[in-house]
Protein backbone atom coordinates (compact mmCIF):
# COMPACT_ATOMS: atom_id res chain seq x y z
CA UNK A 1 0.00 0.00 0.00
CA UNK A 2 1.15 2.90 -1.44
CA UNK A 3 1.89 6.17 1.73
CA UNK A 4 0.51 9.36 0.94
CA UNK A 5 2.44 12.76 0.74
CA UNK A 6 0.51 14.85 3.03
CA UNK A 7 3.02 17.45 2.95
CA UNK A 8 2.03 21.04 1.43
CA UNK A 9 4.71 22.69 -1.01
CA UNK A 10 5.51 25.78 -0.14
CA UNK A 11 6.94 28.20 -2.96
CA UNK A 12 8.41 31.16 -1.02
CA UNK A 13 9.26 33.88 -4.19
CA UNK A 14 11.82 37.07 -2.80
CA UNK A 15 10.73 40.75 -3.87
CA UNK A 16 13.40 43.01 -5.59
CA UNK A 17 14.07 45.43 -3.88
CA UNK A 18 13.06 48.90 -5.33
CA UNK A 19 15.76 51.64 -5.33
CA UNK A 20 13.81 55.00 -3.38
CA UNK A 21 14.65 58.54 -4.00
CA UNK A 22 13.91 59.69 -0.51
CA UNK A 23 10.46 60.91 -1.75
CA UNK A 24 9.56 64.64 -2.86
CA UNK A 25 9.08 66.76 0.69
CA UNK A 26 13.00 68.26 0.74
CA UNK A 27 11.73 69.85 -2.75
CA UNK A 28 8.89 71.68 -0.69
CA UNK A 29 10.69 72.90 2.01
CA UNK A 30 13.19 73.97 -0.37
CA UNK A 31 10.46 75.72 -2.38
CA UNK A 32 9.52 77.36 0.70
CA UNK A 33 12.93 78.98 1.46
CA UNK A 34 13.57 80.17 -1.15
CA UNK A 35 9.98 82.26 -1.71
CA UNK A 36 11.12 83.32 1.72
CA UNK A 37 14.35 84.89 0.37
CA UNK A 38 12.43 86.04 -2.23
CA UNK A 39 9.82 87.88 -0.28
CA UNK A 40 12.73 89.49 2.23
CA UNK A 41 15.35 90.51 -0.70
CA UNK A 42 12.09 92.17 -2.42
CA UNK A 43 10.73 93.63 1.44
CA UNK A 44 14.46 95.49 1.63
CA UNK A 45 14.45 96.62 -2.12
CA UNK A 46 11.25 98.58 -1.07
CA UNK A 47 12.54 99.72 2.26
CA UNK A 48 15.77 101.05 0.21
CA UNK A 49 13.36 103.09 -2.41
CA UNK A 50 10.55 104.57 -0.49
CA UNK A 51 10.94 107.64 1.07
CA UNK A 52 11.39 108.48 4.77
CA UNK A 53 8.14 110.26 5.27
CA UNK A 54 5.99 107.48 4.06
CA UNK A 55 7.89 104.74 5.76
CA UNK A 56 7.11 106.65 8.91
CA UNK A 57 3.18 106.03 7.82
CA UNK A 58 3.47 102.43 7.43
CA UNK A 59 5.46 101.72 10.63
CA UNK A 60 2.66 103.85 12.43
CA UNK A 61 0.25 101.64 10.45
CA UNK A 62 1.30 98.28 11.71
CA UNK A 63 1.33 99.41 14.87
CA UNK A 64 -2.01 100.43 15.38
CA UNK A 65 -4.09 97.69 17.04
CA UNK A 66 -6.66 96.00 15.51
CA UNK A 67 -9.41 97.07 17.66
CA UNK A 68 -8.54 101.30 17.00
CA UNK A 69 -8.52 100.07 13.04
CA UNK A 70 -11.31 98.79 12.83
CA UNK A 71 -13.44 100.90 15.06
CA UNK A 72 -11.67 104.14 15.83
CA UNK A 73 -12.46 104.05 19.51
CA UNK A 74 -10.09 104.60 22.45
CA UNK A 75 -7.34 101.71 23.10
CA UNK A 76 -8.69 99.72 25.64
CA UNK A 77 -6.54 97.42 26.20
CA UNK A 78 -3.53 99.53 26.36
CA UNK A 79 -5.16 102.17 28.64
CA UNK A 80 -4.70 101.54 32.48
CA UNK A 81 -6.86 104.30 33.37
CA UNK A 82 -10.57 103.50 34.02
CA UNK A 83 -11.84 106.91 32.17
CA UNK A 84 -12.00 106.62 28.35
CA UNK A 85 -8.91 108.19 26.93
CA UNK A 86 -6.30 107.29 29.40
CA UNK A 87 -5.79 110.81 30.73
CA UNK A 88 -5.07 111.63 34.52
CA UNK A 89 -7.45 114.64 34.19
CA UNK A 90 -11.15 113.98 32.75
CA UNK A 91 -11.24 117.11 32.05
CA UNK A 92 -8.26 117.85 30.04
CA UNK A 93 -7.79 115.85 26.64
CA UNK A 94 -4.10 114.29 27.01
CA UNK A 95 -4.99 111.04 27.13
CA UNK A 96 -4.29 108.23 24.57
CA UNK A 97 -3.12 109.62 21.36
CA UNK A 98 -5.85 107.57 18.74
CA UNK A 99 -3.44 106.86 15.85
CA UNK A 100 -6.33 105.62 13.79
CA UNK A 101 -8.07 108.71 12.72
CA UNK A 102 -7.59 111.06 9.68
CA UNK A 103 -4.93 112.76 11.42
CA UNK A 104 -2.38 110.12 10.14
CA UNK A 105 -3.74 110.25 6.80
CA UNK A 106 -3.67 113.97 6.48
CA UNK A 107 0.17 113.72 7.58
CA UNK A 108 1.03 111.64 4.97
CA UNK A 109 -1.25 113.53 2.30
CA UNK A 110 0.95 116.74 3.53
CA UNK A 111 3.85 114.99 3.07
CA UNK A 112 3.31 113.95 -0.15
CA UNK A 113 2.23 117.36 -1.52
CA UNK A 114 5.61 118.94 -0.16
CA UNK A 115 7.31 116.43 -1.53
CA UNK A 116 5.88 117.24 -5.15
CA UNK A 117 6.30 120.87 -4.30
CA UNK A 118 10.01 120.50 -3.34
CA UNK A 119 10.67 118.39 -6.97
CA UNK A 120 8.54 121.22 -8.82
CA UNK A 121 11.51 123.84 -7.44
CA UNK A 122 13.99 121.88 -8.24
CA UNK A 123 13.18 121.39 -11.92
CA UNK A 124 12.17 125.37 -11.63
CA UNK A 125 15.95 125.98 -10.54
CA UNK A 126 17.45 123.27 -13.55
CA UNK A 127 15.38 125.60 -15.89
CA UNK A 128 16.21 128.78 -15.07
CA UNK A 129 19.78 127.84 -15.05
CA UNK A 130 19.54 126.13 -18.45
CA UNK A 131 17.56 129.47 -19.49
CA UNK A 132 20.59 131.32 -18.40
CA UNK A 133 23.32 129.28 -20.26
CA UNK A 134 21.71 129.21 -23.57
CA UNK A 135 20.70 132.98 -22.97
CA UNK A 136 22.77 135.45 -24.66
CA UNK A 137 21.58 138.19 -22.55
CA UNK A 138 21.56 136.25 -19.44
CA UNK A 139 25.08 134.21 -19.95
CA UNK A 140 26.56 137.48 -19.61
CA UNK A 141 25.31 138.56 -16.23
CA UNK A 142 25.50 134.99 -15.08
CA UNK A 143 27.98 136.39 -12.08
CA UNK A 144 25.34 138.36 -10.79
CA UNK A 145 23.16 135.56 -10.53
CA UNK A 146 23.15 133.71 -7.19
CA UNK A 147 20.50 131.06 -7.23
CA UNK A 148 19.88 128.64 -3.95
CA UNK A 149 17.61 126.53 -2.24
CA UNK A 150 16.28 128.45 1.48
CA UNK A 151 13.87 127.35 3.87
CA UNK A 152 11.16 129.57 2.11
CA UNK A 153 12.01 127.99 -1.18
CA UNK A 154 13.83 128.75 -4.70
CA UNK A 155 16.22 131.82 -3.96
CA UNK A 156 17.31 134.08 -7.17
CA UNK A 157 19.67 137.03 -6.09
CA UNK A 158 20.68 139.88 -8.44
CA UNK A 159 23.51 141.63 -7.16
CA UNK A 160 24.94 144.93 -7.73
CA UNK A 161 28.58 145.16 -8.89
CA UNK A 162 30.50 148.09 -9.04
CA UNK A 163 31.33 148.63 -12.89
CA UNK A 164 27.26 147.55 -13.12
CA UNK A 165 24.73 148.96 -11.16
CA UNK A 166 21.07 147.48 -11.29
CA UNK A 167 20.13 150.85 -10.25
CA UNK A 168 20.77 154.43 -10.50
CA UNK A 169 22.64 155.96 -7.52
CA UNK A 170 20.17 156.88 -5.05
CA UNK A 171 17.12 155.85 -7.18
CA UNK A 172 15.48 153.32 -7.84
CA UNK A 173 15.70 153.78 -11.68
CA UNK A 174 16.14 150.12 -13.04
CA UNK A 175 19.13 150.00 -15.28
CA UNK A 176 18.96 148.78 -19.04
CA UNK A 177 21.01 145.12 -18.06
CA UNK A 178 18.54 145.21 -14.76
CA UNK A 179 15.18 145.44 -17.44
CA UNK A 180 16.73 142.53 -19.30
CA UNK A 181 17.34 140.46 -16.54
CA UNK A 182 14.16 140.83 -15.19
CA UNK A 183 12.04 140.60 -18.04
CA UNK A 184 13.34 137.44 -19.24
CA UNK A 185 13.06 135.78 -15.96
CA UNK A 186 9.70 136.86 -15.74
CA UNK A 187 7.97 134.14 -18.03
CA UNK A 188 10.00 131.50 -16.31
CA UNK A 189 8.06 132.22 -13.19
CA UNK A 190 4.47 131.56 -14.90
CA UNK A 191 5.44 127.63 -14.86
CA UNK A 192 5.25 126.94 -11.51
CA UNK A 193 2.16 128.02 -9.23
CA UNK A 194 3.85 129.32 -6.52
CA UNK A 195 4.19 132.97 -5.54
CA UNK A 196 7.08 134.91 -4.80
CA UNK A 197 8.01 137.14 -2.53
CA UNK A 198 10.50 140.35 -3.52
CA UNK A 199 12.90 142.01 -1.17
CA UNK A 200 15.29 144.84 -1.98
CA UNK A 201 18.39 145.51 -0.13
CA UNK A 202 21.23 148.31 0.00
CA UNK A 203 24.36 148.53 1.16
CA UNK A 204 25.37 151.01 4.74
CA UNK A 205 25.70 154.19 3.06
CA UNK A 206 22.96 156.54 4.09
CA UNK A 207 21.79 159.52 2.89
CA UNK A 208 22.74 163.17 4.14
CA UNK A 209 19.42 163.65 6.15
CA UNK A 210 19.95 159.64 7.62
CA UNK A 211 16.83 157.49 8.46
CA UNK A 212 15.00 161.27 9.25
CA UNK A 213 13.52 161.43 5.46
CA UNK A 214 13.51 159.49 2.54
CA UNK A 215 16.49 157.15 3.34
CA UNK A 216 17.34 153.39 2.68
CA UNK A 217 14.49 151.79 3.65
CA UNK A 218 12.27 153.52 1.35
CA UNK A 219 15.06 152.87 -1.55
CA UNK A 220 14.73 149.33 -1.29
CA UNK A 221 11.16 149.04 -1.05
CA UNK A 222 10.86 151.18 -4.54
CA UNK A 223 13.87 149.35 -5.95
CA UNK A 224 11.68 146.08 -5.32
CA UNK A 225 8.49 147.29 -6.14
CA UNK A 226 10.32 148.58 -9.48
CA UNK A 227 11.72 145.22 -10.29
CA UNK A 228 7.81 144.24 -10.04
CA UNK A 229 7.08 146.27 -12.75
CA UNK A 230 9.65 144.97 -14.47
CA UNK A 231 8.66 141.07 -13.86
CA UNK A 232 5.00 142.34 -14.58
CA UNK A 233 6.29 143.86 -17.96
CA UNK A 234 8.10 140.76 -19.06
CA UNK A 235 4.89 138.31 -19.09
CA UNK A 236 5.06 137.82 -15.13
CA UNK A 237 1.64 137.12 -13.84
CA UNK A 238 0.19 140.11 -11.90
CA UNK A 239 -0.94 137.87 -9.07
CA UNK A 240 2.29 135.79 -8.43
CA UNK A 241 3.44 138.54 -5.94
CA UNK A 242 2.94 137.43 -2.68
CA UNK A 243 4.57 140.61 -0.79
CA UNK A 244 7.21 142.97 -1.44
CA UNK A 245 10.12 143.95 1.50
CA UNK A 246 12.28 146.76 1.82
CA UNK A 247 15.18 145.65 3.84
CA UNK A 248 17.29 148.53 3.73
CA UNK A 249 21.29 147.44 5.03
CA UNK A 250 19.47 145.21 7.70
CA UNK A 251 20.17 141.56 5.74
CA UNK A 252 24.05 142.33 4.39
CA UNK A 253 25.36 139.49 1.92
CA UNK A 254 29.07 140.45 2.97
CA UNK A 255 28.90 140.57 6.80
CA UNK A 256 32.53 142.21 7.21
CA UNK A 257 31.61 144.78 4.80
CA UNK A 258 28.46 146.36 5.07
CA UNK A 259 29.59 149.00 2.27
CA UNK A 260 30.13 146.51 -0.63
CA UNK A 261 28.50 146.97 -3.76
CA UNK A 262 27.03 143.15 -3.67
CA UNK A 263 25.21 144.24 -0.65
CA UNK A 264 23.00 145.91 -3.36
CA UNK A 265 20.99 143.28 -4.83
CA UNK A 266 17.52 142.37 -5.05
CA UNK A 267 15.78 138.70 -3.81
CA UNK A 268 13.08 136.73 -5.46
CA UNK A 269 11.94 133.83 -3.51
CA UNK A 270 9.75 131.13 -5.45
CA UNK A 271 7.98 130.21 -2.22
CA UNK A 272 7.52 127.16 -1.26
CA UNK A 273 3.79 125.17 -0.51
CA UNK A 274 4.69 125.76 3.55
CA UNK A 275 5.63 129.37 3.37
CA UNK A 276 2.99 130.18 1.40
CA UNK A 277 0.19 128.43 3.82
CA UNK A 278 1.92 130.27 6.97
CA UNK A 279 1.46 133.51 5.01
CA UNK A 280 -2.01 133.01 4.33
CA UNK A 281 -2.57 132.09 7.85
CA UNK A 282 -1.11 135.22 9.07
CA UNK A 283 -2.53 137.75 6.78
CA UNK A 284 -6.10 135.26 7.29
CA UNK A 285 -5.35 135.93 11.06
CA UNK A 286 -4.52 139.56 10.69
CA UNK A 287 -6.86 140.51 8.78
CA UNK A 288 -9.60 139.04 11.73
CA UNK A 289 -7.79 140.42 13.84
CA UNK A 290 -8.32 144.19 12.10
CA UNK A 291 -11.97 143.64 11.33
CA UNK A 292 -12.48 143.12 15.24
CA UNK A 293 -11.15 146.26 16.41
CA UNK A 294 -12.33 148.06 13.61
CA UNK A 295 -16.13 146.85 14.83
CA UNK A 296 -14.74 147.42 18.33
CA UNK A 297 -13.21 151.01 17.57
CA UNK A 298 -16.78 151.76 15.83
CA UNK A 299 -18.62 150.83 18.49
CA UNK A 300 -17.11 152.94 21.25
CA UNK A 301 -16.87 156.38 18.79
CA UNK A 302 -20.06 158.52 19.85
CA UNK A 303 -22.40 159.10 16.74
CA UNK A 304 -22.34 162.20 15.33
CA UNK A 305 -25.31 164.78 15.44
CA UNK A 306 -27.09 164.96 12.89
CA UNK A 307 -26.07 167.78 10.91
CA UNK A 308 -28.09 170.06 8.31
CA UNK A 309 -28.35 169.56 4.91
CA UNK A 310 -25.67 171.62 2.67
CA UNK A 311 -26.39 173.89 0.78
CA UNK A 312 -26.76 173.54 -3.04
CA UNK A 313 -23.52 174.16 -5.12
CA UNK A 314 -23.05 177.47 -7.19
CA UNK A 315 -23.68 177.21 -10.49
CA UNK A 316 -20.35 176.21 -12.36
CA UNK A 317 -19.37 179.01 -14.45
CA UNK A 318 -19.47 179.09 -18.56
CA UNK A 319 -16.94 177.66 -19.77
CA UNK A 320 -14.13 180.16 -21.40
CA UNK A 321 -13.77 179.16 -25.24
Amino acid sequence: MATVNNHRVVIRRKKRAVPTHHGGSWKIAYADFITAMMAFFLVMWLISVVPREELKGIADFFRTPLHVALTGGPNNSAQTSAIPGGGPDPVKSDGEIRRADGNRVQAQVQADAQLRDQRRLDDLRRRIESVIENSPVLKTFRPQLLIDMTTEGLRIQIIDSQNRPMFATGRADVQPYMRDILRELGPILNEIPNRISISGHTDASQYARGEKAYSNWELSADRANASRQELVAGGMLENKVARIMGLSSSVSLVKDDPYAAVNRRISLVILNRATQERLERENAAAADVSAADARQAGAALPRPASAPAPAAPPAAPAAVQ
